[in-house]
């Protein structure tokens, strides 16, 4: 099922501060590093893509500045095709503060900026380019009408979609998602949309299923170190980790996520697709910063050969 994967999304810059520990209220701490680098959920699952090998495009909006012009030449120098990627006149690109603790865990902040402004006349404008995806991957860093609208159009023309719900929002409406193929959500994000704990692969198992009575056809819940979970017709599947030594986990989602769509439209293989992306997230980890840490297909495929093989 090959073919070019579309991403219709967010575009932030990270604003990273690497702390020794967070402060409390009212402290001022020195921090050891400060980094700026290219982020938004969106932008970051498409580079995964292209990363890997992928031909992709995006549809998106920057702010008319500095962060915006500068994500413009990031998408050039990926090869992803940004021509439905515009800036709007008197708004802020999005940014994203983030904090990094020592054990690689992190804290993020939001400014959604520009990615307030992507519409579904956007989609529309876009959709003779769009009509060429295999898959299309939607977040929920962009307004809520604009991804309803996004998976009713890929309905209509018969393009599978990926819904990743984060960050997770309690008005997103279950019954606008059936036509969803993929529904790809982290521990905490489940359990807010469910309502039901999911801090264990066993609770997250339970909750997931209430997805799959409410009508989504496949469930994906990333369990961060202990791997992911897969439920859907076929039953349910544990895809185990990949064990490391973590620097920084910011953007493993989205790594895990544009892994798993290349390898997918690739091979039209969900449990190989699984695997790669649980493998592709883990190496992710072990090197700073979000889209730069997001290896290539040759170090990837170096990482792998390394690792033992999958399980049967």
């Amino acid at each position: 099922m090959r073919g070019r994967i579309a991403v219709i999304g967010s575009c932030m810059i990270d604003l990273v501060t690497y702390v020794t520990r967070m402060p409390e209220a009212g402290e001022t701490l020195a921090a050891p590093r400060f980094e700026i680098g290219f982020g938004g959920k969106g932008a970051n699952q498409a580079v995964a893509c292209a990363r890997l090998g992928s031909e992709v495009m995006m549809v998106g909006k920057l702010g008319r500045d500095a962060f915006g012009d500068a994500t413009l030449r990031n998408f050039a120098t990926h090869a992803i095709d940004a021509s439905f990627v515009d800036q709007v006149e008197g708004v802020s690109s999005g940014v994203a503060p983030i904090f990094v603790e020592p054990s690689g865990e992190n804290r993020i902040l939001i400014v959604t900026g520009a990615n307030d402004h992507l519409r579904p006349a956007d989609i529309e404008r876009a959709a003779g380019e769009l009509r060429h995806a295999a898959l299309i991957l939607l977040q929920l860093e962009v307004p809520l009408e604009t991804v309803y609208h996004a998976i009713a159009w890929a309905a209509r023309e018969g393009i599978p979609v990926l819904l990743n719900p984060a960050p997770a929002n309690p008005a997103l409406a279950l019954d606008r998602l059936r036509s969803v193929r993929f529904f790809v959500p982290n521990q905490s994000e489940l359990a807010l949309l469910t309502g039901l704990p999911a801090a264990t692969a066993r609770e997250a198992e339970a909750a997931a299923k209430t997805l799959l009575a409410a009508g989504l056809e496949h469930v994906i819940v990333t369990l961060g170190g202990e791997g992911a979970l897969s439920l859907g017709r076929e039953g349910v599947r544990l895809i185990p980790p990949v064990r490391v030594t973590p620097v920084d986990t910011t953007g493993a989602g989205d790594a895990f996520i544009g892994s798993f769509a290349h390898h997918y439209v690739a091979s039209g293989d969900v449990e190989a697709a699984l695997i790669a992306a649980s493998r592709y997230a883990a190496q992710s980890i072990t090197a700073p910063g979000t889209q730069r840490s997001f290896p290539d297909a040759a170090a990837f495929a170096a990482f792998c050969a390394k690792l033992p093989p999958a399980p049967n």
